[in-house]
């Protein structure tokens, strides 16, 4: 094998098949891949299925704490997580740019065998393209994912009602800001590190313990906890008012933001979710959620109250802040 990636590694001849056979398969070798058949033949399953995609195009491609390729299992996974689905199988698709060093690919590809194993994921199928040197950026990953629900739990923006309460597993803005460390060289005296991790383990067993109790979930990459849960609140038709005082926020991260002027509601996160349970579940379902090592820092960050939909703030000055959509991106290329 070359040491860097070729054209031809993409043109479909005899270097395909070794990059396919003697690099990205090897990582992946299961049963359902091992044939090289044009898709993964998954066999029967059971329950209600289900589907998403993604791409990953975030540089640096490696940072404190997590890389690319780990990024790319947890996000399709977790994707599905927050449905109510525990992940069966996913794709891979490898889009490499010519002169991309093969250690690079290896590094990538090996990432994303632990992540799927740790997330108990299949990598079922793949494609792999290469594209001329300045027409891409060294490495981008897209996946899709089939999951099948839990005991048939779907989310229910409808039923959120007023005396419901907002849960967020863990602290904020810990991947972006490990993203910006890593893209702009920056030395801090405490490290930060991305909070990348698969989350179906976290979450589906609170699932099967309180059901409906957990009306709504999703995960707060892109846009942080405050686009988020302007989402939510949009679809719910539902008012959020948030505590400032009870935002779990790093220490580390607390203070890039002050110093660059960011917000850490805004924040991108790769392994946390936000949760709105029944108000009268909600102690025992954060009790749960901590008993999970990705849940040891969840809190209750707010509730849900009478009024026209959106979210507010209540401030540790004793104001009310709204909270909305973001005007511009504070980091491209998060994930």
């Amino acid at each position: 094998m070359d040491d860097r990636i070729l054209l031809s590694h993409g043109e479909g001849g005899k270097r395909t098949r070794d990059l396919i056979a003697q690099v990205i398969a090897r990582h992946f070798d299961n049963p359902v891949l091992a044939p090289f058949l044009d898709s993964g033949l998954l066999g029967k399953i059971d329950g209600e299925i289900a589907f998403t995609t993604d791409g990953y195009v975030v540089t640096p491609p490696f940072f404190p704490g997590g890389d690319i390729g780990r990024l790319a299992v947890c996000g399709t996974v977790n994707d599905l997580a927050v449905c109510g689905a525990r992940a069966v199988a996913i794709s891979c698709g490898l889009i490499l740019e010519e002169g991309l060093p093969l250690e690079t690919l290896e590094r990538a590809l090996a990432a994303m065998k632990e992540a799927a194993a740790e997330a108990e994921v299949t990598v079922a199928c793949g494609d792999t393209k290469v594209v001329e040197k300045g027409k891409g950026d060294g490495i981008f990953i897209t996946t899709a994912g089939i999951g099948v629900s839990v005991d048939g739990w779907r989310p229910s923006p409808p039923r959120v009602r007023p005396g419901d309460r907002i849960l967020l597993t863990g602290t904020m803005g810990d991947h972006q800001v490990a993203v910006l460390i890593a893209r702009q060289g920056l030395a801090l005296s405490a490290p930060v590190l991305s909070d990348v991790a698969p989350l179906a383990g976290l979450l589906l067993p609170v699932l099967e313990r309180f059901g409906d109790r957990v009306r709504f979930m999703r995960d707060p990459t892109r846009g942080g906890v405050g686009v988020t849960l302007n989402e939510m609140a949009s679809t719910a038709k539902a008012r959020f008012a948030l505590e400032e005082a009870w935002l779990p926020v790093r220490e580390p991260v607390r203070g890039v933001c002050e110093i660059l002027g960011f917000d850490p509601l805004y924040l991108a996160n790769e392994g946390k979710a936000v949760l709105i349970v029944d108000g009268g579940a909600a102690e025992e379902i954060l009790a749960a959620l901590r008993k999970h090592p990705y849940g040891r820092e969840a809190a209750i960050i707010g509730e849900v109250e009478a009024g026209a939909p959106g979210v507010r703030m209540r401030t540790l000055a004793g104001g009310l802040r709204a909270i909305d959509y973001p005007v511009g991106d504070q980091l491209p290329r998060i994930c």
